[in-house]
């Protein structure tokens, strides 16, 4: 009848039988997005979050113009490139780049055999093999329209003894006494340089010292001005600069020599996207490199990321883990010398431990060292080591790593993909499924974590494909990573810092929306454009496959999630009878 206001609508409504009123407004949404054209609709529906109510009123009068239905169902093509299951794992994988990695071939490679995030390591190299490294990888992303992330760790202190008389070093034997002193003079079998003198000053009666690995175990059973005397306790060869664990101290020292504050200024300037930081002893620790990475950040950037290494005893003190999981933004759960300075058969305990801390405060956690280490001279891994990625899995870790598998080995496109294999055998298991949701993180009480639960179970119930997130920070995206929902998650992002940072999120899949992709005026707008991505990474196979989208409004504002949608794939303006 031409109504031209909300109250003529409401008075017609009154006039007619239910079953009409229904037909009616299921129409409505198509039936009056097709009715105009692409600036009526911009001028429509930019409306619609700030007065919603004229926006209808215009949907209203655009309906009564019987206007047909545009069919988008019928113009529906996903993309079968990404439906293999290197774009299906909810489980990230780290690759490390090192002299078998280092060209352009490989790191494709790797990358097409599941590779989420290249780590350079800064123990080893100079800076400008790192940037070539980073070009590298950021032409391999631009080929692939895919964010990748780079992770740059920081070597951290190394704790060394000096130097022997015998080039061969020395032969230590149970139950003698050895002593570390400052004292520069070659060492001989009674003593060698301890160049470290914070050691010395932490050191009691009692403590142990780790030398080379743990292959010789010292027991301080004196102390005096400068030096430490040992008893011997396991036996064995001691060598030049051989490094030392203090599992029992403490150190009173920075986890950033000068050549990791040098390397982390370089970072900044190349622009990484993870900062890893090694020898993490307490929470004070992430809370000085926070403050470097503020005062060295170039200007018109986006903070890199930080990860902290848990590879030291003392993180498991009080509540130093819940401290140090809060303060930064991603997790390592580093096995080599956490492997080192406590018990074989407390690590698999403190891994499982970490990752449940992580998952709590919904950090990305990540299980690295000798996952596939027989794989740098084989191209197949023991059952053990299998078993052992599997476990990491299981445990709900985001992503799991290679070492000197994929940066020095003889077959480092191999090992990403058993990785890969791994992943996807495990993550077909209905037990894995099983063990995700019997962990409950706690709950967050703000409205944008109730929106992101509310799509888990929206998505569930619908059976939806995949849940977007549109995102400027990356929180909603970790938020619904954290529930480990059963579908996708698809993170918007027209940051590409953000969009890199959240490949390493579990079951996270990034996008970055290129400068006026969508009116973010326009929340149909934006609709349209979470359809097309759907399509592009292969997400979605059929025109009434289902999306569950949240975004939050004003568009922009962190963590600010306070919309939910359910739509089609075809787009918002195809509602299928059957749906």
């Amino acid at each position: 009848e031409n109504s031209t206001s909300v109250e003529n609508i409401i008075d017609h409504f009154a006039k007619m039988k239910t079953g009409t009123i229904i037909t009616l407004l299921a129409a409505v949404p198509a039936a009056a997005f097709t009715a105009v054209g692409v600036n009526q609709k911009r001028t429509i529906f930019g409306t619609a979050l700030n007065s919603g109510m004229e926006a209808y009123d215009a949907q209203m009068r655009a309906l009564t113009q019987g206007v047909p239905i545009v069919d988008t169902a019928s113009q529906f093509q996903s993309n079968s490139d990404k439906q293999s299951q290197r774009w299906r794992k909810r489980t990230k994988q780290l690759a490390t780049l090192g002299p078998a990695s280092s060209s352009f071939e490989m790191i494709e490679k790797l990358f097409l055999a599941g590779a989420d995030v290249f780590r350079l390591n800064f123990s080893h190299g100079e800076h400008q093999q790192k940037k070539e490294l980073l070009d590298v990888i950021r032409q391999v992303e631009q080929k692939y329209d895919h964010p990748i992330a780079i992770l740059g760790d920081l070597q951290g202190p190394k704790l060394r003894v000096g130097q022997f008389a015998n080039p061969d070093g020395e032969m230590l034997q149970a139950g003698q006494v050895f002593r570390l002193d400052l004292d520069p003079a070659l060492g001989t079998n009674q003593r060698v340089q301890l160049p470290h003198p914070e050691i010395i000053e932490a050191s009691q009666v009692g403590h142990v010292l780790l030398v080379d690995d743990g292959k010789v175990k010292l027991e301080v059973i004196g102390t005096g001005p400068g030096y430490l005397d040992c008893g011997v306790v396991v036996p064995g060869r001691i060598k030049d600069k051989k490094g030392v664990n203090t599992p029992d101290s403490v150190l009173e020292i920075s986890p950033l020599t000068p050549k990791d504050r040098a390397d982390l200024e370089f970072m900044l300037s190349i622009g990484v996207d993870w900062v890893a930081l090694s020898f993490v002893q307490r929470p004070e620790d992430i809370v000085e490199i926070r403050r470097l990475i503020v005062e060295q950040l170039p200007q018109h950037t986006v903070r890199p990321h930080v990860m902290a290494k848990i590879e030291k005893p003392s993180c498991f003190e009080g509540d130093s883990l819940r401290k140090i999981v809060d303060l930064c933004d991603g997790i390592m759960v580093a096995r080599g010398d956490l492997g080192v300075e406590c018990a074989p058969e407390d690590v698999p305990i403190l891994q499982k431990q970490i990752i449940d801390e992580c998952r709590d405060q919904g950090k990305p956690v990540v299980v690295a060292t000798q996952m596939l280490e027989s794989m740098i001279d084989s191209p197949t891994p023991t059952r053990a080591e299998t078993s052992d990625v599997a476990t990491a899995i299981y445990d709900g870790a985001d992503a799991i790593m290679l070492s000197a598998e994929s940066a020095a080995g003889s077959f480092p496109e191999e090992s990403v993909m058993m990785q890969q294999r791994i992943i996807n055998r495990v993550e077909s298991d209905p037990h894995y499924h099983q063990y995700l949701q019997s962990f409950e993180p706690k709950h967050d009480k703000s409205s944008s974590a109730a929106i992101v639960l509310a799509a888990r179970q929206i998505a569930r119930t619908v059976e939806a494909k995949a849940i977007a997130c549109f995102t400027v920070g990356g929180t909603t995206a970790q938020r619904a990573s954290k529930k480990r929902p059963d579908v996708p998650i698809m993170a918007i992002s027209p940051l590409k810092e953000t969009a890199r940072q959240l490949a390493l999120s579990w079951g996270v899949y990034p996008e970055l929306s290129p400068p006026n992709s969508f009116d973010t005026e326009n929340f149909r707008d934006m609709l349209g454009y979470c359809c097309e991505t759907a399509k592009k990474k292969g997400l979605v196979k059929n025109a009434n496959d289902l999306l569950v989208v949240t975004a939050g409004f004003p568009f922009g504002t962190p963590g600010a999630a306070n919309v939910i949608r359910v739509i089609p794939a075809a787009g918002p303006s195809h509602w299928d009878s059957s749906l």
